[in-house]
């Protein structure tokens, strides 16, 4: 898959954003990072390194940083939004505001609309219109190994195909494959459901319950995600792939996963406050099972 290079900003500089900021900088597009953090990013610019996320990561020399969101959006021919669901609504108001008549968007958000139980793409109409085009890129994808070029398959769905395929060749590379769907409600709800299972699995573990528990969790998990994914929509062919399946393998047995090692800190005994803590990043199951229980 190759394509001309196009001017890439990410925006939201947490880990999963640096790695998909490095990867298309090193795929040859003129790419910006930003964030809201000034500091932050001028120590990224100087060192290459995010040392709050992802330390031992070497960053392109190719990747620009920009703390000023006017300016980042003003210059870039593809936006990929790439902040915890909870900030998503924001974040995209503001763009709307600063980019009127933004007709694509993209992003890499998993999760749901706080308060509401709302899908970003729900969320990303509402603000920019029902004529702006949408697309997620999801699937199994730890920030770390990403940056570190370890092979890695993702999907970015978009009911506009052409879409779709423009964000894929951005990001497609040697070590990162991104294939092509146009299911978003299942690819959004495959994303978010599987964060909640991770915890699940992880608080079994915590609890030293077996490698038996581990599989039934996984197995009845999907088929919960798969019975409410028909229930609202989305295609089960969706969720069997790399946006379901895929994406719940990996986070609900990885321990990079930040859902799944708050689950091994509650099945360790910790509360919810102090396991939170201990993560000391975003985990977005903590409010996503609230609103897959309301959506239920």
């Amino acid at each position: 898959m190759t394509a001309e290079p196009l001017r890439l900003a990410v925006l939201g500089a947490g880990s999963w954003g640096t790695a998909l900021a490095a990867l298309s900088a090193r795929n040859g597009n003129p790419t910006t990072l930003w964030g809201r953090d000034a500091a932050a990013l001028a120590g990224m610019s100087a060192s290459r390194r995010n040392r709050r996320y992802l330390l031992d990561c070497e960053l392109p020399d190719s990747l620009d940083f920009q703390p000023d969101l006017g300016t980042t959006c003003a210059n870039a021919d593809l936006l990929l939004v790439v902040v915890p669901s909870h900030a998503f609504a924001g974040l995209v108001a503001e763009i709307a505001r600063l980019r009127p008549g933004l007709d694509q968007l993209a992003w890499a958000s998993k999760g749901f609309e706080a308060g509401s139980g709302r899908f970003l793409h729900e969320v990303a109409a509402e603000l920019l219109g029902p004529a702006a085009t949408s697309a997620v890129v999801t699937g199994p994808s730890f920030a770390r190994e990403v940056v570190q070029n370890l092979p890695t398959a993702v999907t970015v769905h978009s009911p506009d195909g052409d879409f779709a395929q423009r964000v894929a060749a951005a990001l497609h590379a040697p070590t990162f494959r991104a294939y092509t769907g146009n299911d978003l409600l299942g690819a959004e709800l495959g994303g978010a459901m599987k964060n909640v299972l991770a915890v699940a699995t992880g608080v079994a573990d915590g609890m030293t319950l077996g490698l038996n528990a581990r599989a039934g969790l996984i197995t009845r998990g999907l088929n919960e995600m798969l019975r409410l994914n028909a229930a609202i929509g989305g295609r089960a062919e969706t969720l069997m792939g790399l946006a379901g399946l895929g994406d719940l393998v990996l986070t609900a047995t990885g321990d990079l996963s930040r859902n799944r090692r708050l689950g091994l800190a509650l099945g360790r005994g910790k509360d919810l406050d102090a396991a939170v803590r201990e993560i000391g990043q975003v985990v977005e199951s903590v409010q996503t099972a609230d609103e897959v229980m309301r959506l239920a």
